[in-house]
C-alpha cells in the first residue's frame, strides 16, 4: 500500500498524517482503532491477525 492510500485511510479514521513516516502512520491508525501498534516491528512471522489490513506490507 502506498503513502497516498494510507493517508486516505488515516483521514477517514480521523488520524492526522502530518509528516509521519509510513510505519509511524500505520501504527497511529492501529492505535486509533484500538488495535495493537505492531506494524513493522518484526513480529509479522508470529502475528495471528489474519484479517489485518496491513498484513501484506508488514515485516
Amino acid at each position: 500500500m502506498n503513502m497516498q492510500e494510507i493517508k486516505a485511510i488515516a483521514q477517514q479514521r480521523g488520524v492526522k498524517a502530518g509528516s509521519l513516516k509510513k510505519a509511524e502512520l500505520v501504527r497511529a491508525i492501529q492505535r486509533g482503532e484500538g488495535n495493537e501498534e505492531c506494524f513493522a516491528t518484526g513480529r509479522s512471522a508470529t502475528c495471528e491477525q489474519s484479517a489485518c489490513l496491513w498484513k501484506g506490507d508488514c515485516n
